[in-house]
């Protein structure tokens, strides 16, 4: 090994469990990051520091003032360019001699397979269901070890999903449209990915060099609030192996799109200035089904807050002919819309979901 390797990496080779054996094992395998947000940023910095011998990286995103809080690739100089390319240049300031593979294009089942097929280990870095769910099933066909990585709010959870073990035997079919928060609408603290993002990392050396007791097979849950964390074993089920495609070819056939985001036709949206003209000329209620604790507060109009959690025991609140729901962001709501729809008789009322969410009434934080 030469001398600059040798000093360079120095601190973790002295360490009797990983030695130049581990370094080796390092320098020649290679890891696919899914994601160059809060999760994959830190991942993609500590797995450069430690010498991995070639990392690819998959979004194909722009960088934006909002991500700034958590993604720490990133400054305000950045803004407006792509994600892929200015990770790279930070990455490769860190470490030149780690080979970095970008893929400026969204991850799809139409190239997923052949993405992924040329890396040894992959990690899921994204933040939402339809991508989750076809990673998994890509890593569970080509039989590569999934870093599955997620966080809300204060919680994160880390696993490995390999040997038989699979994101669906945890969660065997994808949620409903707007049935649960993502980010953007629950809120995440900065620090949160950071700690997710290098327990992935961590994992993954783990996994790499065979050092310690890598999670394959356990799914470990961290509350930055008070520090807590557990463990829970997975288990295999036949429900996960009936619901996985069952070859490539089954995969690429598969919109995952539709699958975990299909639209609900059946609900009318209506935008700001809409909603206004309603609230002038009619008798209206207006629901918000965020949660009690969700910021900003509607301080426009009159309304009900009725969390979508315990909207089918508070439906008789709901009153007046025309039903407009609001969330954060517009998705929740429409959910929202078509559960009330599913509820009471609505031949004689109107249901709408506001477009956009309170996001689009400007309201004060």
């Amino acid at each position: 090994m030469e001398k600059d390797i040798i000093e360079r990496y120095h601190r973790q080779i002295i360490l009797n469990e990983f030695g130049v054996a581990g370094q080796k094992k390092l320098l020649q395998s290679s890891v696919l990051m899914i994601g160059a947000g809060g999760l994959g940023c830190p991942a993609l910095l500590y797995l450069t520091a430690a010498g991995l011998g070639r990392i690819g990286i998959v979004d194909d995103g722009l960088i934006e003032l909002s991500n700034l809080h958590r993604q720490i690739l990133y400054g305000t100089q950045d803004i407006g360019k792509k994600k892929v390319d200015c990770a790279k240049s930070v990455l490769l300031q860190v470490n030149p001699g780690v080979e970095i593979d970008l893929f400026d294009e969204r991850i799809t089942s139409v190239n997923a397979l052949d993405i992924i097929a040329d890396y040894d280990i992959v990690i899921d870095g994204t933040d939402n269901f339809e991508t989750r769910y076809m990673i998994n099933d890509a890593c569970a066909i080509l039989e590569k070890p999934l870093i599955y990585g997620a966080v809300s709010k204060y919680e994160g959870q880390v696993a490995i999903f390999a040997n038989g073990i699979h994101y669906r035997d945890i969660f065997p079919s994808p949620p409903r449209n707007g049935e649960i928060m993502n980010c953007s609408e629950a809120g995440v603290l900065n620090i949160l990915p950071g700690i997710i993002g290098n327990f992935q990392a961590n994992e993954c050396i783990k996994l790499v060099t065979g050092i310690g007791e890598p999670l394959i097979g356990k799914l470990l849950t961290y509350n930055a609030l008070n520090n807590q964390s557990y463990t829970i074993e997975i288990d295999s089920t036949e429900l996960s192996s009936q619901l996985k495609p069952k070859s490539q070819e089954d995969f690429r056939k598969i919109d995952y799109g539709y699958l975990c985001s299909a639209p609900i036709a059946s609900v009318e949206e209506i935008n700001s200035d809409q909603l206004a003209a309603l609230y002038m000329n009619d008798q209206v209620d207006i629901v918000d089904v965020r949660e009690i604790s969700e910021k900003p507060k509607i301080t426009k109009y009159n309304h009900l807050r009725i969390p979508l959690s315990t909207l089918k025991d508070q439906v008789k609140l709901i009153q007046k002919d025309t039903v407009v729901f609001v969330c954060q962001s517009g998705k929740r709501s429409l959910f929202a819309a078509e559960q009330y729809k599913e509820i009471v008789e609505v031949q004689q009322k109107r249901v709408y979901s506001l477009k956009g969410g309170v996001s689009s009434l400007a309201c004060p934080v």
